[in-house]
């Protein structure tokens, strides 16, 4: 039997299956990223529809989202259409040579990952471009809603909103069109090289006819956008630099006579090699456009650069006065109404330096206001006097506010801070969730206290303290949701025992409900789901605190919800709380900006704002963010309502051109000035770091004169902050602007007022004197009639020392102060034998007595734990006196001759009589039971007192013993110091037994707060 030949097997081709880690991975990752933005945008409609302002977040996103794609897009299309015109007008048969050869293989290799190539260069330069294009929305959006400034320029007679709104727009889009054409040439380029349209060797054509039309077509495109470049560099000399005369911002001599001409020149030979260009596209050889373009090149040095520097080296330099100064003068008027400064009242000060008795009976307005409570200072002893509890706080750098405080009811400076939450305050045990997101959510009560006077001990006098609040000024809600420490959210209002403050009852708090219109809903699966995802924090998904009425409060300080709800302003680095129709507001100060007015000199915002304050540790006080300007306005005031977080922005400059083009921009979003009544009016305060930009550009253009100008010789300074000793290797910082009500020369009444004083500028060794050149003070009362601000607000005093006069500036009075013997002394008996320290508080300045009066509170601390400074002393100086005593009144009288003839209101500060108006100064009675500091005993302070000035009178006893040689007496005079001293250092033991109880209090001590759920974490509340 036969078997037919069987038939060869055939392979089985499997088809190769590919791995589904990759897609999954993508997948996942895509739908990750989908949920995190998802969940951000969610809450940030939810956050900004809230606070009605929900049209500025969409606005904001669409515009960006637009820019995005469309900057995105045209990058990515100039690269992936490069590169495909590249790949398909590749010639079919390259000519064969040693270049090509060895493309061969680069192009064999590159051939199966071609369009992913393609796609990844596209891809990562659309989200380069898309990225940078996003980041100009606000560019775009001032010149869709420019507007007239209502003032040429004097160059080339273009109204001024042209430099501000329309240049930054075609200067970007003449840079991104730029880089679009660069990128899409590069792309060109490597294309076309690699698949044989162009060769760089070899006999024959360099290029096909389809390379040729392509990069001749972007080369032209290139000179074309240069040229639009080069006539925009015209007007772009307005805003930068000229580099010729330090400072001086616009056209000089040299730019107005060689650059300008010279710009125009070359953007002529731009479009002429251009027209080359194209004509080689069209067949015409590369020759010609290879020409042009070195001749466009030389033109640039030549004509650019060796012709501007022979004018300005040969006709300029031995001229400079002559032919600078016109063009300097420009400068110094458009730099003063850049910075609001072309109405500064500029006064001569002849500075007398000598004390004469009743000297001061022209200025009893201003002494009774002098402000010896230093906000720098004191925040301490808020911490400690009306702290209550270690879940409270205070700032350390208080603010300056204005309350009526006398019998007339008039207003006085008084120094504020509102009791924030302080969550870390609480004890180990008390750090659940619960506690930490439902419980303790608030802080209670703004602390007001007077800046002119000082309880008996030394502490601050209170117009309103304590918990609840009681005092002088009506609060309605004291309640604290929203502030500058409060930086975690909360979740409230849907239980009934929040912690309100500690009151002594049975449960040891009083409790409260939420019940404002701030938050967003958070009880439905959906708003938990998204929050919880925000935050990354399973209990608001989990917890049973959480229900149905509850609301999650956060971004919760008021200049993050400001910058969030008007990202186009630049806000005042300082935000201060008031009471307003009986409730807690925070205001703040808000700047339009530009880096684009025509001929206004330069300022860096981060530098200028820099002080003393800015840079103490721990400092609320923040400079503004480091970029240039060169012009600023005070344009909107805003507030935050501390219970509800309501922000309201009201207009404040209605002439500004740029805050009306962002009201254009953002309709509605900005009040107009009638809606601000008049409690708030009687709160608002002309800005700090306004007026430290505004000192800085007038200690140079305090000199109009353009000839004056160029030589520099009368420029300032802003002296450095003398109550901080400088460091071996660091300068000390630029001294604060200090608010004063205070009465200028030419005045008819005393203003609450910010100033600053000069000196010298420094040379370049960064030396120099430190005499007192300038004193400026800006008026600073908004007044108080309901929308409409006072008439002189925002006008600036200045007043110049001739050179002829020598009065010694904030510098050279402080190292007298601590040279001086007599304070000398009472600094020692301050010290209490080293157990003490001794604090120098801020040293104002006051132009009064037709002389300068620097007055400067000493303050003394304990070393002990839970010790406060209290103010103990006050000195005085006039010309070449000074003294020193417990009362500014005392001290004044010293300097005199025994009578200033004005009466500064402190005189019972000392316990001997009735503080201001002849009211008590001492600090109301506290309860025990709310945790607030008892009074200091009278008896213990008395004591103190007493002992000082046994101990004064010892050593004054012992000098006069030492110059008559009586050794005797001098030894029986140190035997009474010693003795003094012993005696102060038991009195002052007591005072601090006297604080203890507050200031040790356990923040866990009474009895437990309520509970109100079940802790998911497992963490049981208290």
């Amino acid at each position: 039997m036969s078997f037919p030949p069987r038939r060869p097997s055939r392979p089985v081709l499997r088809r190769r299956r590919r791995g589904a880690a990759l897609p999954t991975v993508v997948v996942l990752v895509a739908l990750l990223v989908a949920v995190v933005v998802g969940t951000r945008l969610t809450a940030d409609v939810w956050w900004f529809g809230q606070l009605g302002f929900l049209s500025t977040f969409t606005t904001k996103l669409w515009l960006q989202l637009a820019l995005f794609v469309v900057g995105g897009g045209l990058l990515a299309a100039a690269v992936g259409v490069s590169l495909t015109i590249g790949y398909r007008s590749r010639p079919v048969y390259a000519p064969m040579s040693t270049e090509q050869a060895g493309l061969d293989r680069y192009r064999e290799s590159l051939e199966p990952l071609r369009r992913v190539v393609v796609i990844a260069l596209s891809a990562a330069t659309g989200l380069f471009g898309g990225s940078v294009a996003m980041s100009n929305w606000e560019t775009l959006l001032l010149w869709v809603n420019r507007t007239d400034f209502g003032v040429d320029d004097q160059q080339f007679g273009i109204d001024q909103g042209f430099y501000v709104f329309t240049l930054p727009w075609l200067g970007f889009l003449v840079s991104f069109f730029t880089a679009a054409v660069v990128l899409g040439g590069i792309a060109a380029l490597a294309a076309h090289y690699l698949y044989g349209g162009l060769r760089l060797s070899g006999s024959g054509q360099r290029t096909t006819r389809a390379a040729r039309i392509h990069l001749a077509s972007l080369a032209a495109a290139f000179l074309l956008l240069r040229a639009v470049g080069y006539w925009l560099d015209r007007y772009e000399t307005l805003v930068s630099p000229s580099g010729h005369v330090t400072g001086v911002v616009g056209p000089t001599y040299t730019v107005d006579h060689a650059v300008l001409p010279s710009k125009a020149i070359l953007a002529i030979i731009a479009v002429v090699v251009a027209l080359l260009f194209i004509a080689a596209a069209a067949g015409l050889s590369w020759r010609l456009p290879a020409i042009g373009t070195g001749l466009l090149v030389v033109s640039a040095v030549a004509i650019g650069g060796i012709y501007p520097w022979a004018v300005q080296r040969f006709q300029v330099t031995p001229n400079r006065q002559a032919l600078e100064a016109p063009y300097v003068g420009k400068n110094i008027d458009s730099t003063r109404d850049a910075y609001d400064l072309s109405d500064v009242d500029v006064q001569s000060y002849e500075a007398d330096t000598t004390a004469e008795s009743g000297q001061l009976s022209q200025d009893a307005q201003t002494i009774p206001s002098v402000r010896l409570l230093d906000p720098s200072v004191v925040g301490p002893a808020f911490q400690q006097t009306q702290g209550q509890r270690g879940y409270y706080r205070f700032p350390d750098i208080l603010d300056v506010d204005r309350y009526p405080t006398g019998p007339d009811g008039a207003p006085q400076d008084t120094v504020v801070a509102a009791r924030e939450l302080n969550l870390s305050g609480l004890a180990p045990n008390q750090r659940t969730w619960v506690n930490e997101h439902t419980l303790y959510t608030h802080g209670y009560g703004v602390v007001v206290a007077r800046g002119n006077d000082r309880a008996p001990d030394g502490s601050p006098s209170y117009l309103e303290s304590n918990v609840p609040t009681s005092g002088s000024i009506p609060i309605e809600q004291p309640r604290i949701y929203f502030g500058e420490g409060t930086t975690d959210y909360s979740i409230v209002g849907g239980r009934d025992n929040e912690i309100d403050y500690p009151d002594g009852s049975p449960g040891g708090f009083a409790t409260t409900q939420y019940d404002g219109s701030g938050g967003v809903g958070v009880g439905n699966l959906l708003q938990k789901l998204v929050y919880a995802l925000k935050f990354g924090d399973q209990n608001i998904l989990l917890s049973s605190s959480v229900n149905p009425d509850s609301k999650i409060l956060y971004d919760r300080t008021p200049r993050e919800r400001v910058e969030k709800v008007a990202p186009w302003l630049t806000l005042d680095g300082d935000s201060y709380p008031s009471v307003v129709d009986g409730r807690v507001v925070w205001i703040l100060d808000a700047y339009t900006t530009s880096a684009s007015f025509p001929y206004a000199a330069q300022t860096e915002l981060g530098e200028a704002t820099t002080d003393r304050l800015t840079q103490a540790q721990g400092s609320s006080v923040q400079a503004l963010q480091d970029r240039t300007v060169n012009y600023v306005r005070n344009s909107v005031k805003a507030t935050v309502d501390a219970y509800s977080g309501e922000v309201t922005l009201y207009e404040w400059d209605q002439s500004d051109p740029v805050l009306k083009a962002w009201m254009k921009a953002f309709p509605g979003a900005v009040q107009p000035m009638a809606d601000i009544d008049a409690s708030l009016m009687a709160h608002l305060r002309y800005p700090q770091d306004m007026f430290k930009v505004q000192r800085e550009v007038l200690s140079s253009y305090h000199v109009t004169d353009p000839a004056s100008f160029l030589t520099g010789q009368d420029f300032w300074n802003v002296p450095a902050d003398p109550t901080v000793p400088e460091g071996p290797t660091d300068a000390r910082a630029a001294q604060p602007p200090y608010y004063l009500t205070l009465r200028m020369p030419g005045q008819d009444a005393a203003r609450f007022s910010l100033t600053t004083t000069y000196v010298p500028a420094s040379n370049q060794n960064n030396s120099g004197t430190q005499v007192l050149r300038g004193f400026a003070a800006v008026d600073s009362d908004a007044g108080s009639a309901s929308g409409e601000k006072r008439e002189d607000y925002g006008k600036i005093r200045l007043l110049e020392l001739p050179q002829s006069t020598t009065v010694n500036g904030p510098v050279q009075i402080q190292n007298n102060i601590r040279s001086d013997t007599a304070v000398a002394d009472q600094v020692r008996l301050l010290s209490v034998g080293g157990s003490s320290e001794v604090i120098y508080g801020n040293l104002l300045s006051l132009p009064v007595g037709g002389g300068m009066l620097y007055v400067e509170p000493i303050y003394a601390r304990s070393t002990g734990d839970n010790s406060f400074p209290r103010l103990s002393r006050v000195v005085a100086v006039f010309g070449d006196n000074i003294a020193i005593a417990n009362t500014l009144d005392e001290a004044l009288d010293d300097v005199f001759g025994g009578d200033s003839g004005a009466g500064a209101g402190d005189e019972g500060s000392d316990g001997s009589t009735g503080g201001q108006g002849g009211t008590p100064t001492q600090t109301p009675p506290q309860t025990p039971t709310d945790g607030a500091t008892p009074p200091v005993p009278g008896s213990a302070q008395q004591q103190l007192q007493q002992a000082l000035d046994d101990a004064r009178q010892a050593i004054n006893d012992s000098s006069s013993a030492l110059s008559r040689g009586d050794f005797t007496a001098y030894g029986e005079a140190q035997d009474r110091l010693r003795q003094a001293v012993d005696a102060a250092t038991s009195a002052e033991a007591r005072l601090e037994d006297a604080q203890a109880p507050a200031a040790t209090s356990d923040p866990s001590a009474g009895s437990a707060p309520p509970t109100g759920g079940d802790d998911p974490t497992g963490t049981p509340t208290p």
